[in-house]
């Protein structure tokens, strides 16, 4: 018999609709999708009973700490938190150990992901100061994007040197992704505070050392660069009002200079810090809530054209150093992510189908991923059944990020994830993971 599920009474947000019917998934892909279709000869039926059935997240913006650093986080855990939360692809960033800055490191990575992820998975190829050669003789479609930090980072993946960094948007051979932070700035702001604090600058700070200037004139150095070269550029974690003013408002389509906006920027601000400290400490830094309000507006006007996570895990030792120096940057966020950005539909901020453009339809256009991202048939049946009614308590039992804790612990989501299916696949059902094997490398067509 052939392997087939029927998915019956779903709302399925799709394209800017809503439409109530049924989904007939086929070896893997969404074979069709009608008001009503026959049950006879289906392998699984599945009642949906009227929840929200959606396209999976694709995360373009996850950090797995494979390899080198698997004591905080592996592909294999983070993977199932992905699918425990809808996320059903994800794009992972290049600062591991070693770093993925060639060719073999980031197939290695793909070697690994082929046998432990449980969600679909892509890699970005980072940029350095010295690697350009081999950012040119990237082949497209091997890598999710050229990723370039600039701004701090760990290692030698600043890049500053403006030669290269022209170079890169001259010739780099896929779509270019940003963190944008200006260093010498930074670095500045954090002597101020040395001398104010001495060694005992309190986490308050955070925004402040890596403030709105400092980032503002790091995206303005690469729009430029990429309006010089016609580069296809993504500016990642956008933290800042200032910033919101170089973007246009609108409809993706046609837009050389994208924006993403990450959750954690969505639910706290730089009133939290005394409450959470180095827990919601992150790199750009979670600002004031005037550049919240900011940000909540971009994503309605069009701004801000893709939601991601930043996901970024640390053990709760490393996060509880009492030097504010010390603490690492970055929050464990993939497991809650859509079920956090579900907030906004509860609070009448964005509709269902506005979310749904944001985390996958306009993730797959901007990266170019191929057959995923929306409800249609012939593409891959990548879904996620989300329930509006069903709350979800944020426990530490629930947390499955290796690094076992999260920045919403105690807090009660209004929604819950039912089912995540992968490929046609189910990989997280009523509460329990399922290990279905599903997994497939993303392709990549060429940017439009």
């Amino acid at each position: 018999m052939t392997d087939t599920t029927l998915i019956k009474n779903a709302r399925m947000v799709n394209e800017g609709d809503i439409r109530h019917g049924d989904l007939l998934i086929k070896h893997g892909r969404i074979e069709k999708i009608a008001e009503s279709i026959a049950a006879d000869g289906i392998t699984r039926i599945l009642d949906a009973q009227g929840a929200w059935l959606l396209p999976g997240m694709i995360d373009d913006q996850v950090h797995f700490r494979e390899p080198g650093l698997t004591y905080k986080a592996g592909i294999w855990s983070e993977s199932r938190a992905a699918a425990a939360g809808g996320v059903t692809s994800f794009m992972e960033m290049p600062n591991t150990k070693p770093a993925t800055v060639t060719l073999q490191a980031l197939e290695e990575k793909y070697a690994i992901a082929a046998e432990k992820s449980l969600v679909n998975y892509s890699f970005y190829l980072g940029a350095t100061n010295d690697n350009l050669d081999v950012i040119r003789s990237l082949k497209p479609g091997t890598a999710a994007g050229i990723k370039i930090f600039m701004g701090a980072s760990t290692g030698n993946m600043l890049v500053d040197n403006e030669e290269t960094l022209a170079g890169i948007f001259r010739d780099a051979p896929a779509l270019i992704a940003t963190h944008c932070e200006f260093s010498p700035l930074i670095q500045q702001n954090l002597e101020a505070a040395r001398k104010r604090y001495g060694n005992a600058i309190p986490v308050t700070e955070h925004p402040n050392i890596r403030s709105a200037e400092a980032c503002y004139q790091s995206t303005q150095m690469a729009m430029a660069l990429a309006r010089q070269f016609s580069a296809p550029l993504h500016v990642l974690h956008l933290s800042t009002a200032m910033e919101m003013d170089l973007f246009e408002p609108g409809p993706m389509k046609g837009k050389l200079i994208t924006g993403e906006l990450c959750v954690h920027f969505l639910h706290f601000t730089a009133e939290d810090y005394p409450r959470m400290g180095n827990l919601i400490k992150c790199n750009p830094a979670i600002k004031t809530p005037a550049d919240q309000a900011a940000l909540i507006k971009a994503l309605q006007d069009g701004r801000l054209d893709i939601i991601a996570t930043d996901h970024a895990p640390h053990t709760s030792e490393e996060k509880a150093s009492k030097d504010y120096l010390e603490a690492p940057s970055g929050l464990p966020l993939v497991q809650d992510a859509l079920l956090l950005v579900l907030e906004l539909y509860h609070d009448g901020i964005l509709r269902l189908e506005d979310i749904v453009r944001r985390t996958a339809h306009n993730v797959a256009d901007r990266f170019a991923v191929v057959d995923r991202g929306y409800l249609r048939e012939g593409y891959w049946a990548d879904l996620v059944l989300i329930d509006t009614k069903h709350p979800t308590e944020v426990t530490r039992e629930r947390i499955l990020s290796k690094c076992g804790w999260s920045p919403f612990e105690g807090e009660t989501f209004r929604s819950s994830i039912v089912s995540t299916w992968v490929n046609g696949q189910p990989v997280w059902q009523d509460g329990s993971l399922v290990e279905s094997g599903s997994a497939a490398r993303l392709q990549f067509g060429p940017q439009r």
